[in-house]
């Protein structure tokens, strides 16, 4: 997992368990998770987007050749 080892893995866990408390961790993981979700979304979006425009090149390139 990014070339990190377990007990780095642990060392950082630690460090943002004494950085941020454990009260503060179940909303930093709620906004970590939104903020996944809402890139995906926007990839997601995008390529629709570009799909979209590539499909209504493609049918005026025939129309113009008929």
């Amino acid at each position: 997992m990014f070339g990190l080892g377990m007990g780095e893995i642990v060392i950082v866990l630690v460090v943002v368990l004494l950085l941020f408390g454990g009260k503060k961790l179940p909303q930093l993981g709620s906004a970590l998770g939104q903020a996944m979700t809402n890139f995906k979304k926007g990839l997601s979006d995008g390529q629709k987007e570009i799909d979209k425009k590539k499909k209504s090149d493609v049918e005026s390139d025939k129309s113009k050749d008929a």
